[in-house]
């Protein structure tokens, strides 16, 4: 009996902790950052998070219609990221726990244009989604090439663990540092699938080497999106 009234405080102290990180960092942080960017100038090639803190560049490009992309994406072994449910975000979480495979776990939502992503894709490498390789797509009104294809502009970034965000506590991924090298390496991996007809650049947010992206982490760029514009599926 006096073991139970001497372990009665110990969890209702943990409990009012938990409580306490809760509202924390899903309520009130994500509430100051909102209020603090709210009149702040968007860049025209930077994503923001959902509460408007800056978030990772737009570095790569595609032309291709919605089924181009689908395609090229499988072949070059990149899976398409299931969307943030309950189960999916309980299945990441177990995943991690557990070192369990989930090739298609969710991805947080980034926003562009005023939208959240339209596609996301993800090419682990590890056995768990702790680490990985993953882009946000969104899909623009431009037209391009005779064919009329649309562009999808992206953010690639590597997840290189979990932790907690810088900003605002919450449990997220922490990105490498080096978004040039995902730029690179998810063209390069199109390109071997024979997926791609043609790369061009455009300028981005311009070279950096002390960006933050949306849960502080630093990123370094040369500023520069890569444009590969895709094989159209019924040439393939």
């Amino acid at each position: 009996m006096r073991r139970y009234f001497r372990t009665r405080p110990l969890a209702a102290g943990f409990a009012s902790i938990t409580i306490l990180y809760l509202v924390a960092a899903y309520v009130a942080l994500p509430y100051f950052w909102e209020g603090y960017d709210e009149h702040r100038p968007q860049e025209a090639m930077l994503t923001t998070t959902p509460q408007g803190i800056p978030g990772g560049p737009i570095n790569v490009g595609l032309v291709g219609q919605h089924e181009d992309i689908l395609k090229a994406f499988a072949a070059a072994n990149w899976y398409p990221a299931d969307p943030i449910t309950l189960r999916s975000s309980l299945a990441i979480g177990i995943s991690v726990v557990l070192d369990r495979t989930y090739d298609d776990a969710p991805v947080s939502t980034l926003i562009y244009d005023g939208r959240r992503q339209d596609l996301a894709f993800e090419k682990t490498v590890s056995k768990n989604p702790d680490r990985r390789h993953h882009v946000r797509l969104w899909q623009m009104v431009v037209r391009t090439g005779e064919d009329g294809r649309p562009l999808w502009l992206g953010a690639a970034s590597f997840d290189q663990g979990i932790g907690f965000s810088h900003d605002t506590l919450q449990v997220t991924h922490y990105i490498s540092a080096d978004l040039d090298a995902e730029r690179d390496g998810l063209i390069e991996d199109l390109e071997t699938a024979g997926y791609v007809s043609s790369v061009s650049e455009i300028p981005g947010v311009g070279a950096t080497t002390d960006g933050r992206n949306g849960e502080g982490d630093i990123y370094r760029t040369d500023g520069k999106a890569l444009i590969a514009v895709l094989t159209p599926t019924e040439a393939q």
